[in-house]
């Protein structure tokens, strides 16, 4: 499947925001969207007089700077879109939800990885098990009560070498729990709009691009 592989670097200040893509490294002063660095768009353009934006402009760069900030692409974007319409409810949180209910996601929410990138890669080479099931897809859904681990065997490998001594140094949000010891955490309930540590988006305009 293909995936953007440019400097995400450069997806912040296109979006104007910190995305967060580069883990602790967007907390320095090297983040490209800090006041000590670049903090205009990207390009030979990207110092021109900004322009007053559409309404579609504005509903568009929202939608761009969510799907960039979990790491997929349209397609994936769209269809969990559509799943989040067809459960009824609030569709901007429902999209929200899902998007942080994919065990990528929540294998970062969790700690175990400094990036959703990172995350991905981990899922990916098979480091996870969900409920004692191996599960190397990073678009999996967990659902409440989902307990996610490091397998056992993938526990010698050197990423995980004295990882509990960087897990106690990390606060999850209020919706997962993690055993330290156990390199294990539980998915305790799906996130409310308020327990989602998130930057300022506004879904609804996600809703409204989608609707036209």
């Amino acid at each position: 499947m293909a995936r953007y592989t440019g400097p995400v670097c450069r997806l912040c200040r296109r979006e104007g925001m910190k995305l967060y893509l580069k883990g602790t490294r967007c907390d320095t002063p090297k983040c490209a969207v800090s006041k000590t660095r670049k903090n205009y768009p990207p390009g030979q353009h990207g110092q021109r007089r900004t322009r007053r934006q559409s309404e579609y402009g504005l509903q568009l760069r929202e939608k761009q700077r969510v799907r960039r900030y979990y790491g997929i692409l349209e397609t994936q974007f769209h269809r969990l879109y559509d799943e989040a319409v067809r459960r009824g409810g609030v569709t901007g949180e429902n999209l929200l939800q899902l998007l942080e209910s994919r065990l990528d996601n929540v294998v970062y929410r969790m700690g175990f990885a400094d990036s959703r990138a990172q995350a991905r890669q981990l899922v990916r080479h098979g480091h996870f098990s969900v409920n004692g099931r191996k599960t190397d897809i990073p678009s999996f859904i967990v659902k409440a009560g989902d307990v996610v681990s490091v397998k056992a065997e993938k526990r010698s490998k050197p990423y995980f070498e004295d990882f509990n001594v960087q897990l106690e140094t990390k606060r999850p949000p209020d919706w997962v729990s993690v055993n330290v010891n156990d390199l294990s955490g539980k998915v305790l309930s799906l996130p409310t709009r308020d327990q989602m540590e998130l930057p300022p988006f506004n879904e609804a305009l996600i809703v409204e691009y989608y609707s036209r």
